[in-house]
Parts: structure tokens; sequence; C-alpha cells
């Protein structure tokens, strides 16, 4: 965080302050902010966020043993280490991020890029931070730094010589991503996709598209909306952004987009292209598995390309990264069992084409296995789009289809309806019965996907997979 009094934080924060030991109120303070009292490190802020398990007030004397020298709290904790009371202290950090973020913007350099979508915001976010580090210091979320307490505390990590902050905005309900890119009010805004994500909490999907366009009015003056051109619902946002008199640029694979990608060869090595962009053809090599994820390199050059990076020099940074995220495509285990861990997320779309890169990597003399889970959030849609991932898993003729957990049942006795019998698709009710399965199941030429929501937790049978058949 840039250097700022007590009496600075304070007033940003609207909160009381309470002195403790030599300060005063013009101390001035600029070490890390967090939540996390184990992340604390000398002259940090830590903030006392209380939890649906515990509560980080508890947490305050291991902060300041960490070396913090201030916390935001809700109530005056008996910690020897000054302290800001404030009502609420999610909403602090977020005052407290716009503040800090506005006086950069101050010195004129810094640019922001705010990117939303049902599917991709992490791998699109990755592969634009790896495109700016390049152009100059850039800061982007760790992991999946989306909500109203990771994307403030994302802002928090900007400096006076930082020249990209790179935001991913997620939410569950409509309102979440106008207040958190309002913090920022984004030169450039990224809307990959809309699609069926969330669509329990938004209340269907015209909701969904609805909210994502957040994004696009939230984008500063004179700004940049890039849209994704094959996906209806996005490319309808484009009025939102003219209204306004925003520049619009298009990705995808439409002979309309401004960046688009031809030629698509999907191998177990990842994905081969051509890109066009600026009447310029050039070659692209996608390390990243699945050829989903071509679109996320598009909005990523062309995020880039608005913010002025050359297009030649945005394809070969892409080139160069070769994994999306911890848990995202990531390939694990070796060439005899290849195991592709995608289970931090889920939604019907994500699932959809995890299941058709498998069956697109798979050779002659392979075997797919898909070990599914739930995908969460989906509301009274859940059972009709468990049954679609049911029936698409057996008509891409997996003969292996092993279901995990109870909420994800709907799948598994869909599968069984459309013809997967004998054992091709089996149920278990939870991960360390599926792994006992699997381990003695698994055999050389498989090539096995673990795909859930994270709340189903099917992750971590990922990473035992991975490390038995290493």
């Amino acid at each position: 965080m840039i250097a700022l009094s007590l009496s600075e934080i304070a007033r940003a924060v609207g909160g009381e302050l309470r002195l403790h030991g030599d300060a005063t109120p013009e101390t001035t303070v600029s070490g890390d902010v967090d939540t996390d009292s184990r992340a604390i490190g000398a002259g940090g802020v830590f903030v006392a966020k209380p939890g649906e398990v515990t509560d980080g007030h508890l947490f305050v004397g291991r902060a300041v043993a960490q070396g913090a020298v201030l916390a935001l709290v809700e109530r005056i904790v008996d910690e020897p280490v000054t302290q800001i009371v404030v009502p609420d202290v999610v909403r602090a950090i977020a005052d407290l991020a716009r503040e800090v973020v506005a006086r950069v913007r101050a010195l004129g350099a810094l640019q922001v890029v705010g990117i939303t979508g049902s599917n991709g915001k992490t791998t699109t976010k990755n592969m634009l931070a790896t495109i700016l580090r390049e152009e100059g210091e850039t800061v982007a979320p760790v992991g999946s730094y989306n909500n109203a307490v990771g994307a403030p505390l994302t802002m928090l990590r900007v400096t006076e010589s930082t020249r990209y902050l790179v935001c991913e905005f997620g939410a569950d309900a409509s309102g979440q991503i106008a207040r958190l890119a309002g913090l920022v009010t984004p030169d450039v805004g990224v809307v990959l996709m809309v699609g069926m994500a969330h669509a329990g909490g938004f209340g269907g999907i015209e909701a969904t598209v609805r909210a994502k366009s957040e994004l696009v009015s939230a984008i500063r003056p004179g700004g940049t909306a890039v849209l994704n051109a094959d996906d209806a619902r996005v490319a309808g946002m484009a009025s939102i952004a003219r209204e306004r008199g925003l520049a619009v640029r298009w990705f995808g694979e439409s002979e309309s987009a401004d960046v688009r990608a031809a030629e698509l060869d999907v191998t177990a090595s990842g994905t081969h292209s051509v890109v066009t962009a600026a009447g310029e053809r050039l070659p692209l090599h996608l390390r990243v598995l699945g050829g989903h994820h071509i679109k996320n390199a598009l909005a990523a050059a062309t995020a880039a390309m608005a913010l002025g990076v050359r297009f030649s020099d945005a394809i070969a940074r892409l080139e160069t990264v070769e994994l999306a995220e911890r848990w995202r495509m990531q390939v694990m285990g070796s060439d005899r069992v290849r195991i592709i861990n995608d289970a931090y997320n889920a939604s019907p779309d994500s699932m959809q084409a995890a299941l058709r890169t498998l069956a697109q990597i798979t050779g002659e003399g392979e075997r797919m296995v898909a070990v599914l889970g739930a995908m969460s959030e989906l509301g009274e849609h859940a059972v009709d789009e468990h049954n679609k991932i049911g029936l698409l898993a057996v008509r891409l003729r997996i003969p292996r289809i092993v279901v995990v957990g109870q909420e994800a049942r709907a799948l598994y006795l869909a599968a069984v309806a459309e013809g997967s019998w004998n054992d091709e698709a089996v149920f278990f009710a939870d991960a360390d019965a599926a792994y006992d399965y699997l381990a003695g199941e698994l055999r050389d030429g498989d090539r096995v996907l673990v795909k859930s929501s994270n709340s189903a937790g099917l992750r971590f049978l990922g990473d035992r997979l991975g490390e038995s058949f290493s």
C-alpha cells in the first residue's frame, strides 16, 4: 500500500482512530493489508473480518506478533496496537482501496483493467498480467481474488510506480460488480461470456446479463469495452458502451472480431491457431490445455492492445503461459496416466468445454475417464444442467464416468439413462471412496479429467491422483 498517515486512513474509511504507544495521527503506514493474520508482515495492516467459522478479532494479537502496526476492527480489541474502529471492515477496505487507487491515478501513469464473465476470468487475468508485466509494474489478483474482500485487497497493493492494475470481478448477485468496479472506474473493461454460472443467485440468465453489463457501465469516460463477438448476450452490451461514448473492441472467432482466431487444432500439448489483428496474421501455440482458453487469450490480447501493447508482443508473451492457475486444467500424473485437475470451479459451460477437451486430446489406444462432481449455485436449474452434462459425457463416448457427491447424482442418473451401463458410469458418495476405486481402476493410457465446483472438493482428489500416478 502507498504510504498514508493514520489520520488519512481513518478519514478514508470513516473510522474512529484509537492510538497506541508512540503512534500519532501523522504516523505513516505503508505495509501490506490483509485479512489473514498469517500473511501479515512488518508494518502491515490487519483487517479483523468476522467470518462464518471464526472471527478475525480473535487473531489481532497474532497479527501484532507478525508485525502489524494497525488493525481495522469493528470493536476495540485488548491488544497492543493502534486500531481504527469502523461499522463494517469489508466496506472499510473498499473505501481505503478507492482512496489509494485514486491517489495513484492522480500521478498520471496508472491504467486499470476490469475483467468479468461467467467463466475464464482468472485465466484471462493471468494471461493479461503476463503480457503487461513486460511493459511495466503490474498488480493482479492472487488466485481468484475477485469478491468484496479479495478485489479491494488487490487494489491496495498498488504503489506510486504501478503502471497497470488488473482487477477480476466476480459476483453472485446484481449490484456487486457495479460496487467493485466503481472503486476504480476501469480504463478497459473485458466481458468474456455470459453463461449459467451463478444463475441461481442472479435469478436467471437475463439477470446474469444485466449483472455482467455493470462492468461496461463502470468504465471511465473515454475508455474501452472489450467484448466477445461470439456471445450474443455479451455483444448486446455494445449498445451500453456506445451510449456512453466508449470505444468497443471485439475478440472471438467471428469475422467481425478485431482480434480473431482461426484454424484451431486442440492437442494434448495445447492449442494451435492463427490469430489476426490490425491486418497482421500470427501463429499462436497456447500451452494452456483446452481449446476454450483461446477465447481467453484473445480477450487478453485485445485488452493489452487497447492499452497500447503491440499485437506481436502480446502473442509472443501468451505463448509463455504454461498454466492458467492451479486446479484449472492442470496437467498432473505422468505420460502413463495423465490427470487433468480442473476442479477449482465448474459451470455448465466450463464442464462442457472440459469434457470436449478430454475427448479431443485422448489419442488412439488411450482411454477417457471423467471424474465429475457438482456444479454449484445453479438454483432451480441444477437438476436440468447436471442432466445435460451426463448426456454429453455419454454422447462423447467416455467409457468411464465417475460421479462423486450426492449433489451430482442427477448427472450419474442421466448418464445411466442415456446408455452408460455395465459400470461404465459409477457413483460414489464421497471423494475418499472415489479415490479407492480409481486407484485400482486406472491403467496405462488413461486420460483422466477431474472436474467440479470448488465446494465439491474434488480438486484435492485430483491432487491425490496426480501424486499417486506421477
